[in-house]
């Protein structure tokens, strides 16, 4: 399994590779294009030397936004999501061992669990746990009991909603398409 959801090849793999990276990725899908959100992981760990819950978490809060704030910025508000990166490392550091991982596997799982193990996460909302949730089914390989529903129309087989669909540039345009549909929708 290889993620391909930034176009970068090192950032994917970190993606891939590396579960914290791609919930940090996650986290920061906000006001900002998919790709950019999920390149920070990768930018972050360039710039701090650590992609280790702990280390994060206990980094130095102003270094850590000046590591945001370095060109070209990890996310368009590094103050605010440099603080909720430190929020969300020190919860996978406290509650999950460290291993952002465990959120998905420990005790095996299913859906409608990892699902409100999700929304308990700092800056994770009903609806970026479904997404999150949707894209560990369809590209991380989990498959506890109920994730499709848990994960509600963000679980449909064959849809092109958010970032757990994206496989390729076709999937990209895809949801952007979708994106912008919903966007004219809501006016």
């Amino acid at each position: 399994m290889t993620l391909h959801i930034t176009g970068d090849a090192a950032a994917d793999e970190l993606l891939t590779d590396d579960p914290l990276a791609l919930l940090i990725g996650m986290l920061l899908d906000q006001q900002v294009a998919m790709e950019v959100a999920f390149a920070g992981p990768l930018k972050i760990r360039e710039r701090t030397g650590a992609m280790d819950a702990a280390a994060l978490a206990g980094y130095d809060p102003d270094a850590l936004v000046e590591a945001f704030r370095e060109s070209p910025a990890v996310h368009r508000y590094p103050g605010s999501m440099a603080g909720r990166v430190q929020s969300l490392c020190q919860a996978v550091a406290e509650d999950w061992d460290g291993d952002a991982a465990q959120i998905w596997t420990r005790d095996d799982p299913d859906g409608a669990t990892v699902l409100k193990r999700l929304k308990a996460l700092p800056g994770f909302g009903e609806q970026k746990a479904k997404i999150f949730l949707a894209l560990l089914g369809k590209q991380y390989g989990f498959t506890g009991d109920g994730w499709r529903e848990a994960a509600g129309a963000y679980g449909d087989e064959g849809s092109f909603r958010s970032v757990a669909d994206i496989v390729s540039p076709e999937s990209l345009a895809k949801v952007r398409e979708y994106k912008r549909e919903m966007k004219a929708r809501k006016g």
